[in-house]
């Protein structure tokens, strides 16, 4: 038997009403009386009546709904984003479809298209590692879709951005590791295109300036993928660790690679931190059942989410066209686990 949701004809049928005399006491219309609003409402809980949403948003002329579109959602950073960007929105009123582009740029336009046929009212949107291409964003806006970029944005872009602050958690991670007696420090990151590795990356060298170390190029590695091709890591670590001047420390810019590395170094019979010191970015909330426990730059997810859609709504229903946008910075914090422990702290703070 298929399955048919009450309606406000079924409710005036019921009661004897008018379905316009129903609609009004639903709406809670000053010219019906309390006691027929109260006869409808009694009878619309009785049968778990919801308004149509469909119906409402041919209305209004709108859905109601918020598209978002991440890298990976099993990935514990963007896991935690949505979480925020949902309470956010289940607290407004709005539904949210989340999908993810898995690193690929084709993924990320095909996404896009998909939601943008639903009708939805906006989209957060953290850009795929691949994408060097944004126009199938910038098309969307220029047709009046308001977009708001978290995390991986492009500085190309217009729009609200909510964005850690990248730099600083480079510095963070290098300057700690340069404490720990690290002299050899190697940078992994994801794709060169996109715009937080290079604030990752002028991170890592300006702690390494400050500190009087010559940048060495061959110590630079990047894995386009983000991670999400085990080969990608896998080459970079041999390439670093099967050179004759090893590195004694690896920095790595996102979650994914922290625990590819950790995992390669594993595979690699490299012991951490005896042979190597590990610290990168990580928002997994077990870094410290590690074993080793991880050392990592943890970022605010779940506040970036919250700050991401409450500007996102805040453009939705606002009544005049924005022409200025926000760009909002949020902290990171250092957590010291033992995976870069175990040496002479020869540089002070």
């Amino acid at each position: 038997m298929r399955f048919e949701a009450a309606t406000i004809k079924d409710i005036a049928r019921s009661l004897g009403f008018s379905p316009s005399t129903v609609s009004r006491a639903l709406r809670n219309c000053n010219d019906i009386s309390e006691t027929t609003k109260q006869l409808v409402l009694d009878y619309a809980n009785k049968i778990n009546y919801t308004p149509n949403p469909i119906a409402l948003s041919l209305k209004a002329r709108r859905s109601r709904s918020i598209g978002v579109i991440v890298h990976e959602i099993a990935d514990s950073f963007f896991s935690q984003i949505i979480n925020g960007i949902e309470c956010i929105a289940r607290e407004s009123g709005y539904n949210v479809i989340v999908a993810q582009s898995l690193g690929s740029y084709e993924n990320e336009m095909s996404i896009t298209r998909m939601l943008a046929s639903r009708s939805i009212d906006g989209c957060l949107v953290s850009l795929a590692p691949g994408t060097t291409d944004i126009s199938h964003f910038t098309n969307l806006q220029e047709r009046g879709l308001p977009i708001v970029f978290f995390d991986r944005t492009a500085e190309a872009l217009s729009g609200h951005k909510v964005l850690i602050d990248n730099k600083l958690g480079g510095f963070k991670g290098t300057h700690h590791l340069l404490k720990n007696h690290c002299r050899r420090i190697a940078f992994i990151g994801d794709s060169p295109h996109q715009y937080i590795t290079g604030l990752r990356l002028e991170g890592y060298k300006k702690a390494l300036s400050e500190h009087h170390f010559e940048i060495d190029e061959s110590l630079i590695k990047y894995c386009p993928y983000g991670g999400s091709d085990p080969y990608e890591v896998e080459t970079v670590m041999h390439q670093l660790f099967y050179a004759d001047n090893k590195p004694d420390a690896i920095f790595t810019s996102t979650d994914k690679l922290t625990i590819a590395s950790m995992r390669c170094c594993r595979d690699m019979k490299i012991n951490i931190p005896g042979t190597v010191a590990l610290a990168g970015f990580s928002n997994m909330d077990n870094t410290d059942l590690f074993c080793p426990s991880l050392t990592v730059i943890r970022q605010p997810a779940i506040q970036m989410g919250k700050v991401a859609a409450r500007l996102l709504i805040k453009t939705v229903e606002s009544k005049k066209p924005l022409i200025e946008f926000e760009r909002q910075m949020l902290p990171v914090e250092l957590r010291i686990g033992d995976s870069s422990k175990g040496r002479v702290h020869a540089i002070t703070a």
